[in-house]
């Protein structure tokens, strides 16, 4: 990984890491960003004014803040009320509220609901990613950066001294290596689908074990077994779930990734916790950056958008931003402050002052977690197969085999790498296969070790099941009944959802369907449905030319999902891997 000067040189840096999808920030905005010090040009315009009153009723701007950084944005915003910050004359009345950044992203991603605040401050441009990624339904404009601060490793005393802190430094693999074989350090970290901390130090710990071994998947998969042992669901139960003491939680996490801020506010609490100590990486570590975005800004008015340009470039200025580092963050107003690693456990010659490294590409983090979601969670798959006449089409990389064979000889090879713990059912769909309906379940879904009564595993018959798929010559060929199919696999994988599994349905189709009321309606109907907190994402693979893959992929990304296109049968399994990996990012 890259190191970097001081991470405070690039705490504004606002496009660092984005996609070029992202709406571009007006020119009246830029304006306000540019001048946020305050000029005479700006204070003519009303934009920055500093009346000593207020004209007219004040302009109430709701904020999304991460938990982390709520109350030093509230302690700005409370500190702006009470001395009648203004925007065109008339008071900003900024109201701060502490929401999951995880459970914001997923909600803008599926649409399930709608934002009731105008500017979001999440901890990183992950969840920002994650809610642009998975569809087009909200406007994210970006506005700078609010504060950064770094990932790190935390330890108690005792653990700290047994790594030789602060004398000893350590690669992120080095780190985690201490997590397995014999006396291993009890190593804890937030759930990586549901913290930027625990996924960005995960992925650290991919890219540093990949750098010193290049056949290391092994080891990676071990340190993701080890790490799930001990996850916490969120980033403040992390910190609870260290060792306090020798009878209280005495099997505790004796280190964790966390960040600095998180470990200044631990230590600076006066509740009796031991102090922790930092360990900050020699191949640099990502950090948090605290990007700021006005949310769906073209429906604002234009005295929300102003009055909001105004506290974002209230931010930045010198007041603020000590408050952001009494809260211990770092700032672009000063070199990286001594006091603050201090109080956080960071002591020379750990390399604090060199930690800001480009966070991982997103190719790297999509990948991470995906890696952690197959890698620590059990499947739970609804499998549903096209057995329309338009699989009994040959493949001609296959000697003519038809498009059903290899498709079952691919999918009977994709069931082996699973394990009896994973829950994989199966469902064949042609128009008019079962009477009034299009679809027929073949097989339950189930923990693929469960025997039946007969003692045959629940493998074994779904492998029957899959070896029996045969073409049917039913209904229209142009409408195969796969929207219909899909729409019921859903609900049901959703009414059956299982907590802590990775539950996706996959769709099979060799061939298009072309209702397209029935495509309407399914969309209409999965906008309603999509949970979040219950997520199914579908994976529609598209298996030969004739299968439209965009109108596919369209259906699949409302419910977090995505479409795929293979040429050649044999490539499913590859594809199915990929595709459950790249879904990681909407698991719980």
């Amino acid at each position: 990984m890259e190191r970097h000067s001081l991470p405070d040189d690039e705490a504004t840096d606002s496009t660092r890491g984005r996609r070029p999808r992202r709406r571009t920030v007006l020119i009246a905005t830029a304006l306000v960003l540019s001048v946020a010090a305050g000029t005479g040009v700006a204070a003519q315009s009303g934009l920055l004014s500093f009346a000593d009153g207020c004209t007219g009723s004040a302009v109430r701007i709701d904020l999304a803040a991460s938990p982390d950084i709520a109350p030093a944005v509230r302690a700005v915003a409370d500190d702006a009320r009470s001395n009648n910050v203004t925007s065109d004359g008339r008071c900003v009345d900024v109201r701060v509220d502490a929401r999951e950044n995880y459970e914001i992203a997923d909600g803008l991603a599926t649409g399930t609901s709608a934002p009731d605040y105008e500017v979001w401050l999440p901890d990183s441009d992950v969840w920002v990613e994650r809610a642009l990624d998975a569809g087009d339904g909200v406007a994210l404009t970006p506005a700078g950066n609010a504060a950064t601060t770094p990932v790190t490793l935390a330890a108690v005393p005792s653990a700290g001294k047994r790594l030789g802190w602060p004398e000893k430094t350590y690669t992120w693999a080095e780190l985690t290596a201490t997590a397995a074989g014999k006396d291993a350090l009890r190593l804890g970290a937030a759930d990586p689908a549901r913290s930027a901390t625990g996924l960005l130090a995960f992925s650290s710990v991919v890219g540093s074990t990949r750098e010193e071994d290049p056949d290391s998947d092994t080891r990676i998969a071990a340190t993701a077994e080890a790490l799930a042992e001990r996850v916490s669901e969120s980033d403040g139960q992390v910190v609870r779930s260290l060792v306090r003491g020798a009878s209280e939680n005495a099997r505790g996490n004796e280190a964790v990734f966390l960040t600095e801020q998180a470990a200044f506010v631990h230590n600076s609490a006066d509740d009796g916790g031991s102090d922790l100590q930092l360990f900050y990486p020699t191949d640099a570590a990502p950090v948090l950056n605290y990007p700021l975005n006005l949310v769906n800004e073209p429906d604002l008015t234009t005295e929300e958008s102003r009055a909001a340009m105004r506290f974002i470039s209230l931010l930045s200025e010198d007041g603020p931003q000590r408050t952001m580092a009494e809260h211990g963050f770092r700032t672009g107003h000063s070199v990286v402050p001594g006091g603050l690693v201090r109080t956080a456990g960071g002591r020379a010659p750990q390399p604090f002052a060199l930690t800001n490294a480009q966070p991982p590409a997103s190719d790297m983090v999509d990948e991470t977690l995906g890696m952690w979601t197959v890698t620590v969670q059990d499947a739970r798959l609804t499998v549903v197969v096209d057995t329309s006449n338009s699989m009994a089409g040959p493949v001609p990389e296959r000697g003519g085999e038809s498009r059903m064979d290899v498709t079952k000889t691919s999918m009977l090879q994709t069931l082996a790498r699973f394990t009896p713990a994973d829950e994989v059912g199966l469902w064949g769909f042609a128009a008019g296969l079962d009477g009034a309906k299009d679809f027929r379940k073949l097989s339950e879904t189930a923990p693929l070790g469960e025997r039946a009564k007969d003692g045959a595993t629940h493998r074994e018959s779904l492998s029957d099941a899959v070896s029996a798929l045969a073409p049917v010559a039913t209904g229209s060929a142009a409408a195969t009944g796969m929207y219909d199919t899909t729409l019921a696999a859903f609900k049901e994988a959703q009414s059956s959802y299982v907590s802590g599994k990775c539950n996706a349905v996959i769709i099979l189709t060799g061939g298009p369907d072309t209702d397209t009321t029935a495509r309407t309606s399914l969309m209409t109907e999965l906008r309603k449905l999509a949970d979040p907190r219950r997520p199914v994402p579908l994976i529609a693979i598209a298996v030969g030319p004739e299968a439209n893959r965009e109108e596919m992929d369209e259906v699949a990304r409302i419910t977090g999902g995505a479409g795929y296109e293979v040429s050649d049968p044999a490539e499913i399994q590859a594809v199915m891997i990929e595709a459950i990996m790249s879904v990681g990012g909407t698991k719980r």
